[in-house]
């Protein structure tokens, strides 16, 4: 009888795995036989799926959006995404869907259930979060919409731009943003300086920059060129030498800082052209080769040489933008070399009003040196001027004209009386 007993017991053990062995197969089986007629989006197989699997909540889901839209049958719609959030509510999707249809149903309350229970399962989702706060905009509830819209902006910086019109039109007000909605981060507050700067809100991109700048977070310098460019046209180039000032520190261009003696930037040449903001910049010229030249050079290790060739040349392509202070006078001076130019006149230093066009000073012809020579001359700045554009200009315009010049050691500083008053 032991022997039989424990005979017995050996078979049992290996029966069971045998037997659970079997139900998990055929519960395997029946799920891959419902998926498989699921997929196939007709209604006699999600039906018959839904009936072989009836614990699983995606097929009633899929049910819901078959009566939603392949066959529309708003209250059978109704009902089986009723079913699915039963047998699942931790799925947002199954609540916002829900939501819709109880929305075609003509019941506001429901609707607002279905949205709430969608924010609860995922509070972070910024796709719940974009249909919760635009919900929230049609019921009229501005704030609840606003705090949805900064979920979207800190979870998906891609939808930011979407979410911050939206929040411009409901509430265009700066700092009411800047307080609720913008997340304290460089991706989120470039995009509402973005949105800003095409509203030409500028005293509001002032304020989001400033936010900007105050986090000392590294961000891409390609932002600093656009604002300060939007600032400048805009005629704020105050405003745009003080973002240039605020963020050097962070974006490693402290070497790009006028200094108190010299109000020119990169003034021998030392740094790489930035080709933005304050440093020097320039364009193609049909006939203009500009270079930076190792070679020859005043002081550094090398000057900007600019090679002539052709006909209709007026300028060199070569700008660099200088805010100044109206009313006041400058000493300015450069140095140049140059090769035997052929053509009338020759180029020119010349420093203009950048917003006028008026002259302020031009230099004569820079020819017949073979020697570095000085450019000086001491330059008033009218009262309404606020900055100067320092460029290599041909004169006459549009004339042929053949040879190479180097610049060097350009210094442009408040004159000694200017130096010298309180």
């Amino acid at each position: 009888m032991v022997h039989s007993l424990a005979g017995r017991q050996r078979w049992l053990f290996p029966a069971i795995l045998i037997l659970f062995g079997g139900l998990y197969l055929l519960f395997v089986g029946v799920e891959f036989a419902a998926s498989r007629m699921a997929g196939r989006a007709n209604l006699a197989d999600l039906d018959r799926a839904a009936r072989l699997s009836p614990g699983n909540a995606d097929f009633r889901n899929q049910l819901g959006r078959y009566f939603t839209f392949v066959a529309p049958n708003p209250q059978a719609a109704l009902e089986h995404y009723q079913s699915a959030v039963r047998l699942n509510p931790h799925q947002a999707s199954y609540w916002l869907d829900l939501a819709s249809a109880q929305q075609v149903a003509g019941n506001p309350a429901g609707q607002l259930d279905a949205i709430q229970s969608a924010l609860h399962a995922e509070p972070t989702s910024p796709h719940v979060a974009w249909d919760a706060a635009n919900f929230f905009l049609v019921a009229g509830d501005q704030e609840r919409a606003l705090r949805e819209f900064r979920v979207v902006i800190e979870n998906d910086i891609s939808l930011a731009p979407a979410a911050l019109q939206y929040c411009w039109r409901v509430r265009p007000d700066v700092d009411a943003l800047l307080r609720e909605v913008v997340p304290p981060r460089p991706d989120s507050l470039i995009a509402f300086l973005s949105l800003l700067t095409t509203k030409k809100e500028t005293e509001g991109t002032i304020k989001t920059w400033d936010r900007l700048v105050q986090l000392h977070e590294r961000f891409q310098s390609r932002y600093l060129f656009e604002y300060v460019r939007y600032l400048i046209e805009a005629r704020r180039p105050d405003a745009a030498m003080a973002a240039w000032e605020q963020a050097s520190g962070v974006l490693g261009l402290s070497g790009y800082l006028p200094a108190p003696d010299n109000l020119v930037v990169n003034p021998d040449f030392s740094l790489d052209i930035l080709n933005a903001g304050f440093d020097w910049t320039y364009v193609n010229r049909t006939g203009v080769r500009p270079l930076l030249d190792p070679t020859d050079f005043r002081e550094g290790h090398r000057s900007l040489s600019i090679t002539f060739e052709g006909p209709g040349i007026n300028d060199a392509g070569i700008q660099q933008l200088i805010p100044v202070h109206g009313g006041t006078s400058y000493d300015f001076s450069a140095y140049y070399k140059s090769s035997e130019f052929e053509g009338a006149g020759g180029p020119q230093i010349v420093l203009r009003d950048a917003y006028s066009g008026a002259p302020l000073f031009a230099s004569d012809p820079l020819t017949d040196a073979d020697i570095w020579k000085e450019v000086r001359s001491k330059v008033t700045v009218p009262g309404s001027t606020t900055l100067l554009a320092l460029n290599i200009e041909r004169s006459p315009a549009g004339r042929p004209i053949r040879g190479k010049l180097w610049l060097d050691s350009f210094e442009l500083s408040p004159a000694a009386a200017a130096k010298e008053s309180p």
